[in-house]
């Protein structure tokens, strides 16, 4: 019963993508539902690894070179959460913003 359950919760989770090309984030705005969990999908299409940070978001995840992470997030009230490459820290920025 509950490996349904959990089945059903899982596929409910918003799943946002995010990519890392020429140490930039695609997009460098992502906007996601206020109040809801999400599920970002980090994938670094880069050969040298990069670190997704947030300090609003309170995330920091290592994605090696062609590598993928999921990184969870939320629920969130609205407003500007940023994040950046902490290999890459004046090119990789990006913002998810959450609204209602």
């Amino acid at each position: 019963m509950c490996l349904i359950f959990c089945a059903i919760v899982r596929a409910e989770v918003p799943t946002f993508t995010i990519e890392i090309r020429d140490h930039l984030f695609f997009p460098s705005q992502l906007i996601i539902p206020a109040n809801t969990k999400v599920k970002l999908i980090v994938i670094n299409r880069d050969a040298t690894p990069e670190e997704f940070e947030s300090y609003e978001l309170n995330r920091e995840k290592v994605i090696m070179g062609g590598a993928k992470a999921i990184i969870f997030v939320g629920p969130l009230v609205p407003g500007d959460y940023p994040f950046f490459g902490e290999f890459n820290p004046k090119t990789a920025q990006g913002i998810i913003r959450v609204e209602n």
